[in-house]
């Protein structure tokens, strides 16, 4: 994958940055192309998403550094990757089962994971317990093997 520019945004992992990450990647998924609403909408649905795992789940009680790259990808793409250095995930399978939360206390779906999966054409999550977590999404403008014919 050929990358045409790329973007690093690092933010306290406090509640209110998540609506500030989802408008700056979507501000910069605009280079790709002309996606449609319902496209962008689903990019910002799925960087809310990881943005609020990370607030959530990886700091415990904490303020830590939630970091978001993202890079146009050369075919019409976008690749984001949404980083923090917190407490990780134990099980990331485990994790990624729909309706699984650690937090069932806090009224947590449990579908986070489930969104981004459906919502982007590639999904990847790295984790290792007390070093953070990373989760990689691309979304194609077109159907990913069009984009990358």
């Amino acid at each position: 994958m050929q990358v045409k520019n790329t973007m690093l945004l690092s933010f306290p992992s406090l509640s209110q940055n998540e609506g500030f990450a989802r408008q700056a990647v979507a501000a910069f998924a605009l280079q790709v192309g002309d996606w449609t609403l319902v496209e962008l909408d689903e990019i910002m649905t799925a960087v809310s998403e990881a943005v609020t795992n990370a607030i959530i789940h990886a700091y415990e009680h904490e303020v830590g550094e939630v970091r978001i790259r993202a890079n146009i990808l050369e075919g019409g793409g976008i690749e984001i990757i949404v980083e923090d250095d917190g407490i990780g995930i134990e099980d990331v399978e485990q994790a990624m089962e729909p309706m699984f939360t650690t937090k069932p206390q806090q009224e947590r779906t449990g579908m986070g994971f489930s969104f981004m999966e459906s919502f982007m054409h590639e999904l990847t999550v790295t984790s290792t317990p007390n070093r953070g977590t990373s989760v990689r999404m691309v979304k194609w403008l077109n159907t990913k093997s069009d984009a990358q014919e």
